[in-house]
């Protein structure tokens, strides 16, 4: 059997969060069910029924039974969901990397949204946003109080459509309305350059389709720039994750051929199967192999990986790949521990049902289910530690998570404390005006604290190590 017609094409499509998905398109019906419980279906048709004509008002039949499929699957892990007509729509153009909106990367400050970039020429790159400035109107709502989710919903539409933002400029103190003409926008996922003689950065925010042949035109634009490349950080910091078959071809740019990147397992027998490091693998579509004309010294190349709790799943598969082959030094803070692998399939021509099926393992089989990734060289993200790390959400955190399933977990004590330090931390902050507190930097600034340390470790100099960063979620070992 052929590997597409085996896997019928295993992706993973990323969250805002971190907490990414893995996911198998399948349309295949399954072949046999196990016995229904009549008992308790006959209660659920019960209680249908009872709904329908003793509740103080009419209600929706088919909103009555979509969300008591949405409620089921819920019920079962963070990462499964039932797809209705406008989550299916918005989940198949997080794979994509393009969207209809106004073009900005945002993140919240003050439960506000604050722009981090305009993405170049897009409509909100045209209209003058800046990088720190916050949105406090989306038409006539108030931001203040909204989710980040909410926020993003708000600002994307139709084509043509016209969305107004009010802006308030902190370095200028003014505020201004802004109108802006949704359009298709196309994301970039990488960034690169050369930060000094002899040593690049190239930066995957997010893995969609067009992720490996950007991956590998920043390469060359790299090498073409500084041919004797002496050492490369790959960043995958706060990178949720995407594609599964884009995970495997950066590993693979790096890899010896046919070497194992990942591998899955679960209860179906299309589940159970092992990514190598070859084009069959990765390659989507037919055509010529997007990695070939990549310089051959990127195999060899010193290589240095930052991640941090917000790198996750198809990250985490990169990272943990080159760690095991011991191919490259992973540097930063544990990630997220998004280990799991959704299969999605449709309903309908609109609708979908996300089921998680399998758990992915690192080559030396590794599950980095509700664990992550341990970074080989634990370093802080600023001089002064970890600022607010430790109040960052991971898998472990989440309801209902998928356990391991290579041993129980034993979380650390230190987590609360260092958690309630944070706290701490957070609230004298916030007491401080906006010009005094102190953030993270940008990364791949000559600021960026971790990509100062990748320098330092590549050129054999004293790296600043974390004395306070400890691993969580450990594995509980059992002797036989």
């Amino acid at each position: 059997m052929s590997h597409k017609l085996k896997i019928a094409g295993w992706i993973s499509v990323g969250a805002i969060a971190g907490a990414l998905t893995t996911v198998s398109l399948q349309t295949v019906a399954r072949g046999s069910l196990a016995p229904l419980p009549l008992e308790e279906l006959q209660q659920l048709a019960a209680v249908f029924s009872m709904v329908k004509t003793d509740y103080v008002e009419p209600v929706d039949e088919k909103k009555l039974i979509t969300d008591a499929i949405s409620g089921m699957v819920a019920s079962l892990d963070p990462h499964s969901q039932y797809f209705d007509k406008k989550s299916f729509k918005e989940f198949r153009e997080g794979t994509s990397g393009r969207f209809v909106g106004v073009g900005i990367e945002i993140s919240q400050e003050d439960g506000l949204v604050k722009v981090v970039s305009p993405i170049e020429g897009s409509p909100a790159f045209r209209a003058g946003l800046k990088t720190g400035d916050l949105i406090t109107k989306i038409d006539d709502t108030a931001v203040k109080g909204l989710s980040l989710s909410d926020a993003v919903k708000r600002m994307r539409g139709e084509p043509n459509t016209k969305v107004s933002l009010t802006i308030y400029r902190k370095d200028e103190n003014r505020t201004f309305p802004v109108t802006i003409t949704r359009e298709e926008i196309k994301t970039v996922s990488v960034k690169g350059k050369v930060i000094e003689p002899g040593y690049g950065w190239i930066r995957l925010s997010q893995f969609q389709e067009r992720t490996v042949d950007d991956f590998a035109r920043k390469v060359q634009e790299l090498y073409k720039a500084e041919p004797n490349m002496k050492g490369l950080v790959l960043d995958l910091r706060n990178d949720p994750g995407g594609l599964l078959d884009a995970a495997v071809a950066i590993s693979a740019a790096f890899l010896p051929e046919n070497v194992s990147v990942v591998s899955t397992n679960g209860q179906l027998p299309e589940s159970k199967f092992t990514y190598k490091a070859a084009p069959e693998f990765y390659q989507r579509r037919a055509g010529a192999d997007p990695l070939r004309n990549l310089p051959a010294q990127l195999k060899t190349v010193p290589l240095i990986v930052l991640v941090n709790e917000g790198s996750a799943s198809a990250s985490e598969i990169v990272a943990g790949a080159l760690q095991d082959h011991h191919r490259a030094t992973i540097l930063g803070s544990q990630t997220f521990g998004k280990g799991s692998v959704q299969t999605v399939r449709p309903l309908g021509p609109d609708t979908g049902l996300k089921l998680t099926t399998a758990r992915y393992y690192t080559p030396s089989g590794r599950s980095i289910q509700a664990k992550g990734i341990v970074p080989d060289v634990m370093v802080d993200e600023t001089e002064e530690g970890n600022l607010f790390a430790a109040l960052r959400t991971r898998e472990a955190d989440l309801d209902k998570h998928l356990q391991s399933g290579q041993g129980a977990e034993v979380k650390d004590a230190a987590r609360e404390k260092a958690r309630e330090d944070a706290r701490k931390r957070a609230e004298e902050e916030a007491k401080k005006g906006p010009n005094d507190r102190k953030l993270p930097p940008e990364f791949g600034s000559d600021k960026d604290f971790q990509l100062v340390q990748a320098l330092n470790q590549f050129k054999g100099r004293p790296v600043a190590v974390s004395k306070t960063q400890v691993v969580e979620n450990k594995l509980e070992k059992k002797e036989n």
